[in-house]
């Protein structure tokens, strides 16, 4: 019979996890679960090559956020902050470093200082030295072609890369009339798969990604950016 440690962890005691877990015996192998409430267990394993026999388990690891999507891309991206911390002022230590390179590029392009933050907090968790399985790199996450059209030389500098996603972002909502799903779906997963789909592509991960811009755009950075 396999014994586990269990504990429960609510929302704001998520900061303590990973020093707790880094603490213990048992932080090699760590699961996580969701309950029905929403509390958050973790579990070790104790017993040799086996995992918890809940499939709602899944491994809990401390320095890579994953968002996997079987339709379309995969995104990985070390050091991202998990959206569990999206209200906690400890969220990241560079959630505010590039504000002045926000409000600059804000002011140059017309695009609400808000969006371009929740972009950023979605495409890369504010990590400069984000990049993608398909080759996006920086803040905004800018494919090769879309920083070659802007005439980005460092990707991953934060200025050069912030401007140019904006300028990408500001022709987007004036190709699609400032609709701002489509401008967003569009910088997800393509002009191209817009059009093709007449609207936002029934991609998991252009739906997801929409809607946690949206999200952070309107409840997280709109008047507080």
């Amino acid at each position: 019979m396999i014994s586990f440690r269990v504990f429960t962890i609510t929302t704001l005691a998520l900061t303590l996890a990973n020093t707790v877990l880094a603490s213990t015996a048992f932080a090699g192998n760590v699961y996580q679960f969701r309950d029905r409430d929403g509390r958050v267990l973790f579990t070790n394993v104790v017993t040799a090559n086996r995992t918890p026999s809940d499939p709602r388990f899944r491994e809990y690891r401390t320095l890579e956020k994953v968002t996997w999507f079987k339709d379309t891309n995969v995104h990985t991206y070390r050091n991202w902050g998990s959206s569990e911390y999206d209200l906690l002022p400890s969220f990241s230590k560079n959630r505010n470093a590039f504000d002045d390179l926000i409000l600059n590029a804000s002011l140059q392009s017309g695009v609400d200082r808000a969006l371009i933050k929740a972009v950023i907090h979605t495409e890369s968790g504010f990590n400069p030295k984000a990049r993608s399985a398909p080759g996006a790199q920086g803040l905004m996450q800018l494919m090769p072609a879309t920083a070659a059209r802007y005439n980005v030389r460092d990707a991953y500098d934060p200025q050069d890369n912030i401007r140019a996603g904006t300028r990408h972002l500001r022709y987007l909502l004036e190709r699609y009339d400032q609709n701002l799903e489509l401008a967003l779906a569009a910088y997800n997963a393509g002009e191209k798969n817009v059009e093709k789909y007449n609207g936002i592509p029934p991609f998991a991960e252009t739906q997801d990604y929409v809607r946690r811009v949206v999200s952070r755009y309107k409840h997280l950075y709109h008047g507080n950016s």
